[in-house]
Protein backbone atom coordinates (compact mmCIF):
# COMPACT_ATOMS: atom_id res chain seq x y z
CA UNK A 1 0.00 0.00 0.00
CA UNK A 2 1.38 3.40 -0.95
CA UNK A 3 0.95 6.29 0.91
CA UNK A 4 2.17 9.78 -0.88
CA UNK A 5 2.11 13.32 -0.28
CA UNK A 6 1.39 15.94 -2.89
CA UNK A 7 2.04 19.74 -2.74
CA UNK A 8 1.71 19.28 0.95
CA UNK A 9 2.04 22.64 3.47
CA UNK A 10 1.25 21.13 6.91
CA UNK A 11 1.57 23.44 10.07
CA UNK A 12 -0.72 25.28 12.67
CA UNK A 13 -3.19 28.55 12.28
CA UNK A 14 -1.06 31.02 10.55
CA UNK A 15 2.03 28.76 11.05
CA UNK A 16 3.37 26.92 8.07
CA UNK A 17 6.10 24.58 8.82
CA UNK A 18 6.64 22.49 5.47
CA UNK A 19 5.41 23.66 2.51
CA UNK A 20 5.37 21.97 -1.36
CA UNK A 21 6.03 18.52 0.18
CA UNK A 22 5.70 15.52 -2.28
CA UNK A 23 7.28 12.25 -1.09
CA UNK A 24 6.31 8.53 -1.73
CA UNK A 25 7.87 6.60 1.42
CA UNK A 26 8.86 3.26 -0.09
CA UNK A 27 5.69 0.73 -0.11
CA UNK A 28 6.51 -2.51 2.33
CA UNK A 29 9.94 -0.76 3.58
CA UNK A 30 10.84 0.88 7.08
CA UNK A 31 11.27 4.70 6.71
CA UNK A 32 12.85 6.89 8.96
CA UNK A 33 12.43 10.74 9.31
CA UNK A 34 14.94 12.20 11.03
CA UNK A 35 15.28 15.65 11.93
CA UNK A 36 15.79 18.68 14.89
CA UNK A 37 13.23 19.43 17.59
CA UNK A 38 10.67 21.01 16.41
CA UNK A 39 11.44 20.88 12.58
CA UNK A 40 8.12 19.33 11.68
CA UNK A 41 8.73 15.83 11.84
CA UNK A 42 5.77 15.38 14.36
CA UNK A 43 3.11 17.08 12.62
CA UNK A 44 4.22 15.12 9.24
CA UNK A 45 3.22 12.27 10.98
CA UNK A 46 0.03 13.34 12.19
CA UNK A 47 -1.05 14.74 8.67
CA UNK A 48 -0.04 11.44 7.25
CA UNK A 49 -2.66 9.96 9.42
CA UNK A 50 -5.48 12.52 9.02
CA UNK A 51 -4.90 13.90 12.26
CA UNK A 52 -3.98 17.07 11.25
CA UNK A 53 -5.81 18.59 8.21
CA UNK A 54 -2.74 20.17 5.50
CA UNK A 55 -3.20 24.00 5.10
CA UNK A 56 -3.18 22.76 1.60
CA UNK A 57 -1.92 20.00 -0.90
CA UNK A 58 -3.11 15.94 -0.17
CA UNK A 59 -2.29 12.62 1.22
CA UNK A 60 -3.26 9.65 -0.62
CA UNK A 61 -3.51 6.47 0.39
CA UNK A 62 -2.86 4.17 -2.71
CA UNK A 63 -4.44 7.32 -4.94
CA UNK A 64 -7.09 8.25 -2.39
CA UNK A 65 -7.52 11.00 -0.33
CA UNK A 66 -7.23 10.01 3.08
CA UNK A 67 -9.88 12.49 3.99
CA UNK A 68 -12.10 10.94 1.70
CA UNK A 69 -12.08 7.39 3.34
CA UNK A 70 -14.28 5.86 5.72
CA UNK A 71 -12.80 6.15 9.22
CA UNK A 72 -13.28 2.40 9.40
CA UNK A 73 -11.45 1.76 6.31
CA UNK A 74 -8.68 3.55 7.46
CA UNK A 75 -8.17 2.36 10.62
CA UNK A 76 -8.08 -0.89 9.04
CA UNK A 77 -5.83 0.54 6.33
CA UNK A 78 -3.34 2.79 9.00
CA UNK A 79 -2.70 3.03 12.25
CA UNK A 80 -0.29 5.71 14.07
CA UNK A 81 1.13 5.61 17.56
CA UNK A 82 1.84 9.41 18.50
CA UNK A 83 3.98 10.96 21.35
CA UNK A 84 2.87 9.94 24.97
CA UNK A 85 -0.04 8.58 24.27
CA UNK A 86 -3.14 9.33 27.09
CA UNK A 87 -3.31 6.53 30.05
CA UNK A 88 -6.21 5.60 30.59
CA UNK A 89 -7.73 5.19 33.83
CA UNK A 90 -8.81 1.82 35.20
CA UNK A 91 -7.90 -0.21 31.92
CA UNK A 92 -6.02 -3.43 31.72
CA UNK A 93 -3.35 -4.33 29.42
CA UNK A 94 -5.30 -6.92 27.63
CA UNK A 95 -8.28 -4.87 26.90
CA UNK A 96 -5.98 -1.64 25.59
CA UNK A 97 -4.38 -3.75 23.03
CA UNK A 98 -8.10 -5.26 22.04
CA UNK A 99 -8.69 -1.95 20.79
CA UNK A 100 -6.89 -2.52 17.49
CA UNK A 101 -9.05 -4.80 16.65
CA UNK A 102 -12.20 -2.59 16.95
CA UNK A 103 -12.35 -1.34 13.28
CA UNK A 104 -12.57 -5.31 12.48
CA UNK A 105 -15.49 -6.17 14.61
CA UNK A 106 -18.99 -6.69 13.42
CA UNK A 107 -22.53 -5.81 14.06
CA UNK A 108 -22.67 -7.50 17.50
CA UNK A 109 -18.94 -5.95 18.32
CA UNK A 110 -17.92 -9.24 19.77
CA UNK A 111 -14.10 -9.85 19.47
CA UNK A 112 -13.83 -13.23 17.56
CA UNK A 113 -11.32 -16.21 18.06
CA UNK A 114 -9.10 -14.36 15.28
CA UNK A 115 -9.25 -11.01 17.14
CA UNK A 116 -7.66 -12.64 20.13
CA UNK A 117 -5.30 -14.07 18.48
CA UNK A 118 -4.03 -10.94 16.84
CA UNK A 119 -3.97 -9.43 20.19
CA UNK A 120 -2.14 -12.40 21.95
CA UNK A 121 0.12 -12.68 18.94
CA UNK A 122 1.15 -8.92 19.15
CA UNK A 123 1.51 -8.91 23.56
CA UNK A 124 4.09 -11.86 22.50
CA UNK A 125 5.67 -9.76 20.04
CA UNK A 126 6.54 -7.01 22.24
CA UNK A 127 7.24 -9.45 25.10
CA UNK A 128 4.24 -8.60 27.47
CA UNK A 129 2.20 -11.39 28.03
CA UNK A 130 2.75 -11.49 31.33
CA UNK A 131 1.23 -8.07 31.76
CA UNK A 132 -1.65 -8.74 30.61
CA UNK A 133 -3.74 -8.71 33.49
CA UNK A 134 -1.72 -5.63 34.89
CA UNK A 135 -3.19 -2.09 34.98
CA UNK A 136 -1.81 0.48 32.63
CA UNK A 137 -2.13 3.00 35.16
CA UNK A 138 0.65 0.40 37.48
CA UNK A 139 3.19 0.36 34.31
CA UNK A 140 6.81 1.68 34.11
CA UNK A 141 6.93 4.20 31.12
CA UNK A 142 8.94 1.41 29.30
CA UNK A 143 6.00 -1.19 29.63
CA UNK A 144 3.18 1.83 28.72
CA UNK A 145 5.62 2.13 25.49
CA UNK A 146 5.19 -1.52 24.83
CA UNK A 147 2.10 -1.86 25.34
CA UNK A 148 1.06 0.99 23.03
CA UNK A 149 3.05 -0.47 20.33
CA UNK A 150 1.18 -3.95 20.69
CA UNK A 151 -2.17 -2.08 20.27
CA UNK A 152 -1.11 -0.61 17.01
CA UNK A 153 0.28 -4.23 15.92
CA UNK A 154 -3.30 -5.89 16.71
CA UNK A 155 -4.83 -3.51 14.53
CA UNK A 156 -2.81 -5.48 11.62
CA UNK A 157 -2.51 -2.31 9.72
CA UNK A 158 -0.56 -2.22 5.85
CA UNK A 159 0.85 1.04 6.74
CA UNK A 160 2.35 1.67 10.57
CA UNK A 161 2.97 4.74 11.82
CA UNK A 162 5.60 5.29 14.76
CA UNK A 163 6.61 8.61 16.35
CA UNK A 164 9.59 7.73 18.88
CA UNK A 165 8.44 4.30 19.28
CA UNK A 166 11.65 4.09 21.71
CA UNK A 167 11.18 6.71 23.92
CA UNK A 168 11.30 5.24 27.41
CA UNK A 169 13.00 2.30 26.55
CA UNK A 170 16.49 1.28 27.54
CA UNK A 171 18.80 0.51 24.86
CA UNK A 172 17.64 -3.35 25.41
CA UNK A 173 14.57 -2.65 24.44
CA UNK A 174 14.69 -0.71 21.91
CA UNK A 175 17.06 -3.10 19.86
CA UNK A 176 14.34 -5.89 20.56
CA UNK A 177 11.50 -3.63 19.74
CA UNK A 178 13.31 -2.13 16.44
CA UNK A 179 14.26 -6.27 15.86
CA UNK A 180 10.31 -6.94 16.11
CA UNK A 181 9.57 -3.91 13.71
CA UNK A 182 11.99 -5.34 11.28
CA UNK A 183 10.62 -8.90 11.67
CA UNK A 184 6.84 -7.44 10.70
CA UNK A 185 8.21 -5.90 8.19
CA UNK A 186 9.55 -8.87 6.60
CA UNK A 187 6.91 -11.07 7.16
CA UNK A 188 3.87 -8.86 6.71
CA UNK A 189 5.16 -6.43 4.67
CA UNK A 190 4.42 -4.04 6.38
CA UNK A 191 5.35 -0.48 4.98
CA UNK A 192 6.79 1.54 8.58
CA UNK A 193 7.52 5.27 8.98
CA UNK A 194 8.80 6.06 11.99
CA UNK A 195 10.27 9.20 13.96
CA UNK A 196 13.75 8.09 15.75
CA UNK A 197 16.27 10.57 17.33
CA UNK A 198 18.97 7.79 17.20
CA UNK A 199 20.76 8.65 13.77
CA UNK A 200 22.85 5.01 14.10
CA UNK A 201 19.99 3.08 14.83
CA UNK A 202 18.21 4.62 12.06
CA UNK A 203 20.79 4.09 9.99
CA UNK A 204 20.60 0.42 10.57
CA UNK A 205 17.25 -0.76 11.05
CA UNK A 206 16.05 2.02 7.72
CA UNK A 207 16.15 0.91 4.05
CA UNK A 208 15.00 4.61 3.71
CA UNK A 209 15.49 8.06 5.33
CA UNK A 210 14.23 11.58 5.17
CA UNK A 211 16.01 14.38 6.70
CA UNK A 212 14.02 17.78 7.52
CA UNK A 213 15.99 20.92 7.79
CA UNK A 214 15.25 24.46 7.25
CA UNK A 215 12.15 23.44 5.54
CA UNK A 216 13.41 21.30 3.09
CA UNK A 217 13.83 17.36 2.75
CA UNK A 218 16.32 15.59 1.92
CA UNK A 219 16.13 12.12 1.03
CA UNK A 220 17.31 8.43 0.03
CA UNK A 221 19.09 5.20 1.34
CA UNK A 222 21.06 5.79 4.48
CA UNK A 223 24.67 4.64 2.72
CA UNK A 224 24.12 7.88 0.71
CA UNK A 225 22.38 10.04 2.31
CA UNK A 226 23.78 10.26 5.94
CA UNK A 227 26.88 12.27 5.49
CA UNK A 228 28.39 14.58 7.41
CA UNK A 229 27.44 17.73 5.51
CA UNK A 230 24.17 15.99 5.89
CA UNK A 231 24.38 16.64 9.90
CA UNK A 232 25.37 19.60 9.96
CA UNK A 233 22.84 20.64 7.70
CA UNK A 234 20.38 19.26 10.17
CA UNK A 235 21.59 18.47 13.71
CA UNK A 236 24.45 21.82 13.20
CA UNK A 237 26.86 18.92 14.41
CA UNK A 238 30.07 18.61 13.80
CA UNK A 239 30.48 14.47 13.11
CA UNK A 240 33.03 12.02 11.46
CA UNK A 241 30.81 9.08 9.31
CA UNK A 242 32.51 5.62 9.27
CA UNK A 243 30.82 2.38 8.74
CA UNK A 244 29.12 0.09 11.39
CA UNK A 245 31.47 -3.13 11.71
CA UNK A 246 28.21 -4.81 12.77
CA UNK A 247 25.52 -3.71 9.95
CA UNK A 248 27.60 -1.80 7.55
CA UNK A 249 25.16 1.21 7.46
CA UNK A 250 26.79 4.49 8.26
CA UNK A 251 27.79 5.56 12.03
CA UNK A 252 27.64 8.94 13.17
CA UNK A 253 30.87 9.38 15.84
CA UNK A 254 29.74 13.18 17.52
CA UNK A 255 32.47 15.73 17.63
CA UNK A 256 31.59 17.55 21.28
CA UNK A 257 33.54 20.60 21.71
CA UNK A 258 36.30 19.49 23.49
CA UNK A 259 37.00 16.22 21.46
CA UNK A 260 37.42 18.72 18.20
CA UNK A 261 40.12 20.03 19.96
CA UNK A 262 41.98 15.81 20.16
CA UNK A 263 41.57 14.99 16.15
Amino acid sequence: MHIQTHDLAIGYQDHTILDNISITPPAHEISVILGANGCGKSTLLKTFSRLLKPKSGIVTLDRQNIHSLPPKKLAQSLSLLPQSPLVPEGMRVYDLVAQGRYPYLKMMGTLSEKDHQMIQDALAMMHIEDLKDRYIHELSGGQRQRVWIALALAQDPEVLLLDEPTTYLDISYQIELLDALMTLNKQKKTTIIMILHDINLAARYSSYVYAIAHDSIYEGVPSELITPALMQEVYHLNCQVVEDPISHTPLIIPLGKYHQDLE
